[in-house]
């Protein structure tokens, strides 16, 4: 039987994008408490704003649509809220209050920018799945993740292998809060869109040197 974490253990489920763009900059959010915003995150904010309405559902074309769905996993220790939750009419779904029938549920997520190369907006997509499907005792085979830059939407499947991942990333996420540790920053050209850049202090880690050198050259230069 998989362990479960208290709910006064549980960590944001957004901060699985954060920790896997950058373990430091989901350290200096998460354990540090510190936050500054650029044109990139005003965006996306915005954008979730338009979508994140926890007293709106409708239904189109057959599809119950939900609004900012507040989920949580126990297993990964994991709390948030889903953009969207669509619910399908299908035979092995669940169902619901004050409804014929039972429904498939698939989170949908907004993002503000194209798609990656990376799997980090699917991560945290499936992190939202994983929680519904704990929460509901349904198994959901696939998500969507909606582009605000390229008004485009991408189904996700939700493999054995992305489970995986977002498992890993939540056993680390929850050792580094325990230890209450902020890592070093791996320098990239994307620290230069990072809206942490000015905290971070990316170029200044890569020059770190030795105390007792910094001393030396301090008396050289006396």
């Amino acid at each position: 039987m998989t362990a479960e974490y208290p709910p006064e253990e549980w960590l944001p489920l957004s901060g699985i994008q954060h920790f896997m763009f950058c373990r430091r900059q989901w350290a200096l959010i998460h354990i540090e408490r510190q936050w500054q915003e650029n044109a990139l995150t005003a965006e996306g904010r915005l954008l979730h704003n338009r979508v994140d309405d926890p007293f709106f559902t409708e239904k189109r074309k057959g599809v119950i649509v939900a609004r900012s769905v507040p989920v949580a996993s126990p297993r990964l220790g994991l709390q948030g809220v889903c953009d969207v939750v669509e619910f399908t009419a299908s035979p092995g779904g669940v169902a619901l209050p004050g409804r014929d029938g039972h429904y498939l549920p698939a989170p949908v997520e907004y993002k503000r920018g194209r798609e990656k190369h990376d799997p980090i907006d699917e991560a945290q997509l499936c992190a939202q799945a994983m929680c519904l499907e704990e929460m509901l005792a349904v198994e959901i085979p696939v998500g969507y993740l909606y582009y605000g830059q390229t008004r485009h939407r991408v189904t996700v499947e939700l493999s054995a292998e992305l489970r995986k991942l977002v498992q890993q990333a939540a056993v680390e996420m929850h050792a580094y809060y325990r230890r209450g540790h902020t890592p070093r920053v791996r320098t990239s050209k994307a620290c230069r869109s990072c809206s942490l850049v000015d905290i971070c202090l990316p170029a200044l880690q890569d020059k770190v040197i030795p105390a007792s050198e910094y001393i030396r050259k301090q008396i050289d230069d006396a």
